[in-house]
Order: structure tokens, then sequence, then C-alpha cells
């Protein structure tokens, strides 16, 4: 009988350890988010030294810091990012998604963390090229999936420009440095970014055709929804603090979150 006994509350203790640690585990699992990034967009979300690193990489970080969650990065290219997070296999985005009705109708969105205008550049070289209307007949590059694209075609309403997309904002950058393309649109922050840290021949043609909110997509759906609101209390914190501020001049020069 005493052997039994024993062996049952070894059987017992075992078992409670083990639901003790799926519970753990679990409690584990709901402390970590999986955020996309593309790991190229400079200076949102880049590699160097190996780490990833940029401007809505340290926002989301800091925003997890002040939730007490950790973040589980996710890299590939924009389009891939966010049917991921159409999937379900991301919680949320942070590589600068603007805000649009279109994606309103599709995701809840946390409060803006910055503001972006779709600005156009050219080769400093192009004299022929000092306008946007100076576009028409001419192709303009862009990022697949991103934003700007749409904004191209509110702003060329009747065709008058050939859009070209690349899967990164590498190669479009590579084919407007080299005269390949005319033009190319990005958000004007990135842009400029982009120019003094590359020392491209660039020119800004115009004024941003566009400005736009960006802020993180969450799933309309009960887990979404209680991120959404944990993220922007913790936005708002960051934007009291100065954090988002200090962190916009870091990596911009200027503020662009407010």
């Amino acid at each position: 009988m005493k052997k039994i006994i024993t062996w049952f509350s070894a059987i017992l203790l075992i078992t409670l350890s083990g639901c003790d640690n799926q519970s753990n585990n679990q409690a584990a699992e709901q402390n970590i988010i999986k955020v996309g990034s593309t790991g190229q967009s400079y200076p949102n979300g880049y590699k160097q030294d190996g780490k990833l690193v940029g401007f809505d990489v340290e926002v989301t970080e800091a925003i997890a810091n002040e939730l007490g969650f950790k973040v589980e990065w996710v890299i590939a290219e924009f389009g891939g990012l966010m049917g991921q997070f159409d999937s379900g296999r991301l919680d949320t985005v942070a590589n600068a998604v603007a805000v649009t009705p279109t994606r309103q109708a599709k995701y809840d969105f946390s409060q803006p963390y910055s503001f972006y205008g779709s600005q156009i550049v050219t080769h400093k070289d192009n004299n022929n090229i000092n306008q946007l209307t100076d576009f028409n007949g001419k192709t303009i590059a862009g990022v697949l999936g991103s934003n700007h694209i749409n904004n191209l075609k509110k702003a060329f309403p009747n065709n008058e420009i050939t859009i070209k997309t690349y899967e990164t904002r590498d190669g479009a950058m590579h084919d407007t440095e080299f005269q390949r393309v005319d033009g190319y649109v990005n958000s004007k922050p990135i842009l400029l970014a982009e120019i003094k840290r590359k020392n491209l021949p660039f020119k800004l043609v115009g004024e941003p055709i566009t400005i736009e909110q960006v802020a993180f997509p969450f799933s309309k759906d009960e887990k979404g929804k209680a991120l959404q609101e944990k993220f922007n209390q913790a936005i708002e914190k960051l934007r009291v603090n100065g954090t988002l501020k200090n962190l916009s001049i870091k990596y911009f020069g200027e503020d662009i979150t407010s």
C-alpha cells in the first residue's frame, strides 16, 4: 500500500510539474509579440553590424519595454510582411506603415507615432525635371506594396506617368541614381536621410504629393484590440516624456512625430 501511495504521489508531482511548465511557457508566449520589419528600410529598420536597428525598431522596443513585452522580429520584404500579418503570423508591422482608408477598413491602427510626406526625387543632373508636371510621359520608381504607389496614381490620375515597382527601395534608388528611371517616390524624411547617408545625387521635385500618418496596424479581433489599446497608452507616454521626439531627431535630424 505504501509503495502504491508513493508511486501515485510521484506521478501526481510529475503531472503538476508538467502543468506548471506548460503554464510558464504559455505565460512567456503571451509576453512575446511578433513584429515585422524589412530590415532594409533606412532609417526605419535596417541591419547594422548584424543587428536590427532604426527609428521604428527603437520605437517598438521602447513600447514593448513599457508594456513588459519582448519583441520577436520577423524580417521579409514589405509585401511579404503584410501577407504574414494578414495570415495572423505577425502581431503588427513596424515599417512606416501609412494609415489609409483602405487599410483602415482592414485593420485597426494605433495612434500615429510619425508623419510622412510622399515625395518624388529625380537625378540632380536631370535639368528637364523641376516640377511635378515635368514627369508627364516619364517613369517613376517605387516599392511594391507601399502606399506611395497609390499616392502616385492619385497625383497622376490620367496615367501621365509609368510606375515601375521594386521589391526593395535599394533597387528603386539604384535605378534612379543611374537614370534608368526618371524619378523615385518615398517618404520625404526617409529620402533626406538616405541622400545624406549615401551622398545620393538626387534632388527633390516640388512639394510632397500628400502627407500621411504612420502607425502600427492590428487585426480586427479581440487580441488586436487589446494590443491597440496598450500600444496607444505606451505611445502617449513616450510622446509626453520626449522619447519619440528624441528618437526622431536621432535618426532623421528633425521631429517628425507631431
